[in-house]
This record gives structure tokens, sequence and C-alpha cells, in this order.
């Protein structure tokens, strides 16, 4: 209790600090940095529940499944080809990251690949147990940074760039769906809370990736598809889910681990900022493609996460709907198309250099 505590208090000091530096997404960074630099530089003890961040998945799922509407369906339904098209030329752009690092630090090729690759950082380390030549640490690392960077990149880049010259800026504290009349809010808030409880239930059994995060998600779709209409999330509940979220990432931050990081990052950073800017370039493509904003477009090819990249686009108005469906196609794409090809594409360079794929995580 006494770690949490403290913990707790070193993550409100940090959302309060950028939040007042006007750091985009402050009680997400704040938190996240704070306990970082707690845990890793001053050497204190840290202990944050995963309960707390799960929590805080359900509150955004929730968010970005209740702006979801028919309209926006359809407009999602006729880009499908151009999110695949952005999707595969992004994984392609970061195999080439991946290969570029790998010349240049001597770190495995398979290595580097999962590491530069955007897919999660728990999902490529697992990726990792079952290829031969990986080292997880290094995956683990480059995907740390990776992560780091968009989600400190790119909300700075839409923010005091893309959204502040077409002047669509917004307070976060106010998003979601309204003009319920106040009667009815006790009741749409339990059958909203009841379907995310399920939705959780059932996308851990078919092993959905972030089940807290994308079963609220789909369950709020399907309600407000239906002819339902969101509740509107109080400003404060995402606040909370964001230091909720925050927090836990700064705990699980490791980087003591690795003995040769100051050859890797220069590469992993140089790499990782590529990528974001990569995807603006894809972003801007697809201005020209479909009548979007620049802002929306970023934020929808942009390698930061759902939730990030959704919390983001609250903050300045963007189509929450097309943003979530952007990034949750690339994240389904990733986690159930990539796997299978980087196994065979590496399994043929591995016998070429006398190394084998592994049948079984953790085999010799």
């Amino acid at each position: 209790m006494l770690h949490f505590i403290e913990t707790l208090f070193v993550a409100l000091c940090g959302g309060v600090l950028f939040h007042f530096l006007h750091i985009p997404l402050a009680w997400m960074l704040g938190p996240l940095t704070a306990i970082m630099i707690w845990k890793s530089v001053l050497k204190r003890v840290v202990y944050w529940p995963v309960g707390l961040r799960n929590a805080g998945l359900i509150v955004l799922g929730c968010l970005l499944g209740g702006s979801f509407t028919l309209a926006t369906g359809l407009q999602i339904f006729k880009q499908l080809p151009t999110m695949l098209l952005a999707t595969a030329t992004t994984v392609l752009f970061s195999l080439l990251v991946g290969c570029i690092t790998c010349r240049q630090t001597g770190v495995s090729l398979a290595s580097s690949v999962l590491g530069s690759i955007p897919g999660g950082l728990t999902q490529m380390a697992v990726l990792g147990e079952e290829i031969a030549d990986t080292d997880i640490t290094v995956i683990t690392f480059m995907q740390t940074f990776r992560l780091l960077s968009a989600i400190f990149i790119v909300p700075f880049v839409v923010i005091h760039g893309l959204a502040k010259h077409s002047g669509d800026m917004a307070y976060a504290g106010t998003a979601g769906a309204g003009g319920i009349p106040p009667a009815e809010i006790t009741w749409v808030w339990a059958l909203f809370l009841g379907v995310a409880l399920v939705s959780i239930w059932v996308a851990q059994r078919v092993h959905l990736p972030t089940p807290f995060l994308l079963g609220p998600l789909l369950g709020s779709a399907i309600l407000v598809l239906a002819g339902l209409q969101a509740p509107r999330v109080p400003g404060y509940l995402i606040v909370a889910a964001q230091i909720c979220i925050g927090a836990y990432l700064g705990l699980t931050m490791r980087f003591e681990s690795l003995s040769d990081w100051k050859r890797i990052l220069p590469y992993t950073l140089g790499g990782s900022v590529a990528i974001v800017f990569f995807a603006l370039a894809i972003g801007y493509l697809l201005t020209c493609l479909h009548p979007l904003k620049l802002a929306d477009a970023f934020l929808s090819t942009a390698p930061g996460g759902i939730a990030e990249m959704g919390l983001t686009a609250v903050l300045v108005k963007a189509d929450l709907s097309l943003v979530t469906a952007y990034q949750m196609f690339r994240l389904l794409f990733i986690l159930f198309v990539v796997p299978p090809v980087l196994k065979w594409w590496l399994g043929s360079v591995s016998r070429k250099t006398g190394t084998v794929i592994r049948k079984n995580a953790g085999s010799p």
C-alpha cells in the first residue's frame, strides 16, 4: 500500500507538471515520465495494480466506441482498401528500418525487425520467443523507445502543428456524446457498462489483443450503431483513465537489462522518428484520395496505439471513429497477418545462415 501511495503521488506530480507545461496528453505522459524516472534513475520501488490500467482502458474503449455512427461506418467500409494499403506500406517501411538497424548495429535481423514493427511490445516479444536468433531484451528496448517516440511526437505535431493551423482544438474533459435527458443517464450508463463487461469476456474468449480496450470499444460501437446514444464521458473520468494507463506504462519501462544500449539507441530513435514521419506522408496521401483533414489522416496512420491516438483525436476534435477504425485495422493486421509472414521470411533467411525457426516457444 505504501509503494502504491508513493507511486500515485509521483504520477499525480508528473501529470500536474506536464499540464502546466502544456505538453500534449499531459495526464498520460506526465505519470509515465515521472514514474519511469522515479524507478530507473532514483531506484525507488514502484507499484501500480494492473486492474487500474484495465479500468482506464475500459473508459477509453467506451469513449472510442461511442463515437461510431452509421454514416462513419459506411465511410470506413469504403476506405477498407486504403486501410490495407496504408497498413501494408507502413509495415514494409518498418521492415526496411529494421534491416538498416541490423546492418548498422550488428543486432540480429530478427531482433531488429521485431523491434521496429509497430505491433505492440508484448506481442512482438512473444513472437520473438518463437523465432531463432532473437534477443528479447533488444526487442523490448527497441519497442519501448518506438512507443515513447510515437506518443510524444505525434500529439505534439498534431496539436501544435496540424490542428493549430486548422483551428480544431477542444478540451479533453468534455469528449463524448451528449444530449441524453438526466432521468435516462443512469440506465444508459448501466447498459453500456454491462455490455462493456460482457464484451471483455467475449474478447478474452476469442483471444482478441488488449481485450479491456477492444471489448468495450466494439460493444459500445454495436450499441450506437443499433440506435442508442452513448452517454457523455465526464472529463475527470478521462483524466483518471489517462493517469491509470500512463502510470502502468511507466512501471513497465525497463532499460537496465541492456548493456550495449548506447550503441543501439541512436538507430532506434532515428528509425522510430522516421516511421512516424513516414506515417505523416501516408496520411497526406490519404487526404488526396479521400476528403480527410490532415490531422485525421495522420492520427489514423500514426504508429502510436489506439488509446494514445484516440485521446489525441479527442483533444483536437478529429474524426474519432475514423481514427479508431484505422488504428484497430492496423493492430489486427499486424497481430494476425504479419507474424506468419515474418516467420516464413525470417525462416528462409535463417536457413541460409544455418539457424532455424523454433517449433515452439522455449524449445531448444
